[in-house]
């Protein structure tokens, strides 16, 4: 193998792909779990994905590992754990989903939407990685905790409010960006940014 293609392979082999990697694994895996109706491993196992999507990204950036390739490759990871969340919420508390399937559909919707239209656009997913889908996150996982341990709802409902306004602003940055860009921080960061490459008129 020539030098170019060992160091391509070197920049992919990094420590935040293989924890990336192992979310995207690991989310057949919690399906499979789901399907077997093993409550408790199911949430166990929840826990340890979720706990890698956190610190891949630290990982990367204090590694000055960040790439293209991992913000792709994260972006897959978390819509399969997430995928798998859903499978194993309907399969294990689906009774305690009923009231939430209007905030479930909101959810759902507001992430297609955003992703059909990076499709459209950039012929790409999205992968943002905004300050208000790491906000989505830990509310998501506090909420998972909340329903598994003590089958309370109204946590979720705040989790898929906040996850709804994380992919309309995805949305929207798509909108408006001419450009696929991944890691861009926010929708404010998008419109400065657009605003100072515009010269005066």
């Amino acid at each position: 193998m020539s030098p170019a293609p060992r160091e391509g392979m070197r920049r992919l082999l990094t420590l935040p792909n293989a924890l990336t990697m192992s979310r995207l694994i690991g989310a057949f895996v919690l399906a499979g779990i789901a399907l077997g109706g093993h409550d408790l491993a199911f949430i166990a196992l929840y826990c340890v994905l979720a706990m890698t999507d956190w610190l891949d990204g630290k990982l990367a950036i204090l590694l000055d590992q960040r790439s293209t390739f991992g913000a792709r490759l994260d972006t897959y990871a978390d819509a399969a754990l997430y995928a798998a969340l859903l499978l194993g919420l309907i399969v294990l508390h689906g009774p305690l989903l009923t009231r939430e399937a209007i905030w479930i559909a909101a959810a759902l919707l507001s992430y297609l939407l955003s992703v059909i239209a990076a499709l459209v656009k950039y012929h790409r997913w999205p992968s943002y990685h905004t300050r208000t889908a790491k906000t989505s996150w830990l509310l998501v996982f506090c909420a998972v905790i909340a329903l598994f341990v003590w089958q309370l709802t109204w946590p979720l409902e705040i989790a898929l409010t906040t996850v709804v306004l994380t992919n309309l602003e995805c949305l929207l940055i798509t909108l408006i960006n001419p450009h696929w860009q991944n890691d861009v921080g926010s929708l404010y960061r998008v419109v400065k940014r657009l605003r100072t490459d515009i010269p005066p008129s």
